[in-house]
């Protein structure tokens, strides 16, 4: 490719509503354009990389007996009814009328639609295991698209569906997806991409692990006990809290005018927000009011609470609460006539500061199991680093990362509420069980340059690169034989099959090599007068002090070496 015909404008200057590396470079250096929020176009650099991406993923899937195929992105309502989606999801996934007013949606992912394929395909016990996937157009109406590629609403995602006849069976296949998910990454060169235990969330299921890549621009949080080599999103993790011991004292009020908060409160009382319970309260879908108590130093996980209430829930407002028989602000779970869930950073507590249901006074010495004795004891946390872990008791870290995978065991989740049957050994019909396993593919683009960028631009791994080889002509105007010779490598290059983008535009060099440091390719190749005249080539390879010259009869040769070298790391 000839820089003199690719369209893909590089520009000097931060774009102003990027914040992140990849977002950054991927904008500065004309890989993609913004169409609407969390819309893009994708030029040529950026859709040579995504066709990288997905070869190497393609290759991983038909290594473990996938079978490609490719779904509707629009699909009718009826498939959502039919799994209990349509309305069980929020308005993430965008619904609309066709014109005859049928409800139809945009799909975020396809699990009833490889259902509804899967079923009239497949009757017999004997064509069990399979696995289907697609590599397709998803999208999702993100309340917060950012970080450009990371969090989009439009996407490009490899999407598998797998179906058996046993947990067991799914069990060992499941397996096998997470060997392969590894050798994707290895491969796309992030191999520190971490597998970690996660929330089932709207796909449902029993099991579920997402691949994290560690690092601060990621939205997602991390919970790592460096010791026990365990990692858990922050959703679903879980640590120690010790049972205090001691005398359980008399409670005793004492006076807090206008104190409503913990951090007012710590400065008033002069005791750590850990010394004290704080209360949140929430009104679930169906009326009720439930009070949950933590720590005071300690926030309120809700995708916990989700999981032990079951259903839809928002904070409750200053009258919900007083109708319970608690003051906002000064509250406990003392004498309420709600559900009270307390978790057990407080009930494990000892002699505690609460709020004492009366305006402008609060509690000494509270203790859960004396003075809420009805209420019910479950882990609701949010982990925090240095809290201990819940294996070894050695504190915790909290770490950023980018989820650029996940796989999750569906059970019979959608096999089941889509009447999805087999025929077993004995001719009598059974359910199959699931599992799926997704890959962004744009997100994975973009999260190799949050772990492989300088202050430069990307540095991409040769088995992704745009091209493998960046050409640069330099002074062509002052020694008018560089022009010839730049011209045979890249013929020669071509005539090998390896990639190259040639800067043939005879621009300076320092906007050459602040492009090429933008486009992040591996090897880069100088036709200089300097270096020429000895009858050499410079070449640099990208992101390393590694540089130096080679005879202009062995270019080719070297190339070829140093690509076949280089690639052996992604195998």
């Amino acid at each position: 490719m000839r820089a003199s015909r690719l369209i893909s404008r590089k520009h000097k200057e931060k774009p102003a509503e990027a914040q992140v590396a990849s977002h950054i470079f991927l904008l500065r250096g004309g890989y993609m354009r913004p169409v609407g929020t969390g819309i893009y176009s994708l030029l040529t650099p950026a859709l040579r990389i995504m066709q990288k991406i997905e070869r190497i993923i393609r290759a991983e899937m038909d290594a473990i007996g996938g079978q490609e195929i490719k779904m509707p992105v629009v699909l009718p309502r009826e498939l959502w009814d039919e799994s209990g989606r349509w309305d069980g999801v929020d308005n993430a996934l965008l619904r609309f009328k066709d014109r005859v007013g049928h409800d139809m949606l945009l799909a975020m992912t396809h699990e009833e639609a490889v259902v509804a394929l899967a079923r009239t395909e497949v009757t017999s016990y004997r064509d069990y295991p399979f696995m289907m996937y697609q590599i397709q157009t998803k999208f999702r109406d993100e309340a917060r698209s950012r970080a450009g590629l990371i969090r989009v609403r439009e996407f490009m995602m490899k999407d598998a569906y797998s179906f058996h006849t046993s947990e067991k069976d799914l069990d060992a296949y499941y397996e096998k997806c997470a060997e392969a998910y590894h050798a994707i990454f290895r491969r796309c060169g992030i191999p520190e991409v971490v597998a970690i235990q996660s929330d089932t969330g709207m796909m449902g299921g029993k099991v579920a692990h997402e691949y994290q890549l560690l690092t601060d621009a990621g939205e997602d949080k991390v919970a790592h006990c460096p010791k026990c080599e365990t990692y858990a999103n922050a959703e679903v993790a879980t640590c120690r809290f010790p049972q205090e011991t001691g005398e359980m004292l008399p409670l005793e009020e004492f006076a807090t005018p206008q104190i409503k908060t913990i951090e007012a409160l710590e400065k008033f009382a002069q005791v750590p927000a850990s010394q004290m319970a704080k209360m949140v309260f929430y009104r679930t879908d169906d009326g009720k009011i439930v009070a949950v108590v933590v720590r005071g130093d300690i926030e309120v996980n809700e995708c916990k609470l989700q999981k032990i209430l079951r259903v839809g829930f928002a904070y409750a407002n200053d009258d919900e609460i007083l109708g319970v028989g608690a003051v906002p602000g000064f509250a406990s779970g003392i004498g309420l006539t709600c559900r009270v869930i307390a978790d057990p950073s407080v009930a494990n507590g000892l002699n505690l500061i609460c709020g004492a249901n009366k305006p402008d006074v609060h509690l000494k010495n509270f203790n859960v199991s004396r003075d809420t004795p009805n209420a019910e004891i479950a882990d609701v946390a949010v982990v925090a680093e240095g809290h201990a872990c819940p294996s070894c008791g050695g504190p915790l870290q909290v770490k950023r990362g980018i989820e650029v995978g996940q796989i999750f065991k569906l059970g019979n989740r959608y096999t089941a509420s889509m009447h999805m049957t087999y025929t077993d050994e004995k001719g009598e019909e059974q359910t199959p069980v699931m599992g799926c396993y997704g890959i962004g593919v744009g997100r994975l683009a973009g999260s190799i340059i949050e772990v492989r960028h300088d202050d430069f631009g990307p540095i991409w791994p040769l088995s992704v690169a745009p091209w493998q080889v960046q050409l640069n002509l330099m002074g062509a105007d002052r020694a008018p034989a560089l022009k010839d010779a730049a011209e045979a490598i890249y013929a020669d290059l071509e005539k090998k099959g390896i990639e190259v983008l040639f800067d043939d535009r005879g621009l300076t060099a320092g906007v050459q090599f602040a492009e090429a440091d933008l486009m992040g390719i591996p090897l880069r190749l100088i036709v200089a007068p300097k270096a020429f005249e000895q009858g050499m080539v410079e070449y640099k390879v990208r992101g390393t002090d590694e540089k130096g010259l080679i005879p202009l009869a062995e270019v080719v040769p070297f190339v070829r070496k140093w690509l076949d070298a280089e690639m052996k790391k992604y195998l």
